[in-house]
């Protein structure tokens, strides 16, 4: 479903932007919101070799730092409709490209965010680039460098959790 507001300025509108109070804080997502974290593999072994990140518009909500693409929900989208959505929007990224493994909730009440986990499908090559204002970059990033990024404190504080559900050692599902 399309949505009601037409983008301005770059920036997709959707129905589901707005500001929801949680407590002494705010989070973006009238109906919550959801990202991409997106893997991909060493085709020898296997083994996770670099996630895409997009680094933070200095103007957003906790710009500068680094996180997975995302954003608000539409109402009438699942997290992981709109975690695709978004990372189509901000990162030019093919929903097609993604293979789905999991999900990860920040359940804040009235509020959650999902980290939709997924890796790039068999077949599938995937090249992220900023596509809209939101992003200062939207590149794939080695796990090694991940350290050295400001990231997101969610994110960082989830990103042990999210790794451990590429590694496969993580029931796939919610978490």
């Amino acid at each position: 479903m399309p949505s009601p507001f037409p983008p301005r300025d770059g920036l997709h509108r959707h129905a589901g932007d707005g500001w929801v109070a949680c407590g002494d804080h705010r989070h973006w997502g009238l109906y919550g919101a959801a990202g991409l974290l997106l893997a991909r593999r060493d085709a020898t072994t296997g083994a996770v070799t670099d996630v895409v990140l997009q680094h933070r518009a200095l103007w957003s909500d906790q710009g500068g730092t680094w996180g997975v693409p995302g954003g608000a929900l539409d109402p009438s989208e699942d997290a992981v409709t709109g975690a695709l959505r978004e990372t189509r929007e901000e990162a030019g990224v093919d929903p097609a490209a993604v293979a789905v493994r999991g999900t990860h909730v920040l359940d804040h009440g009235p509020w959650a965010y999902t980290t939709v986990v997924g890796e790039v499908a068999p077949g599938a090559a995937v090249e992220p680039a900023a596509t809209d204002p939101e992003s200062l970059e939207v590149r794939w990033v080695p796990l090694g460098e991940l350290g050295t990024l400001p990231l997101l404190p969610a994110f960082a504080a989830a990103l042990p959790r999210l790794l451990t559900m590429l590694d496969g050692t993580a029931a796939a599902g919610s978490a």
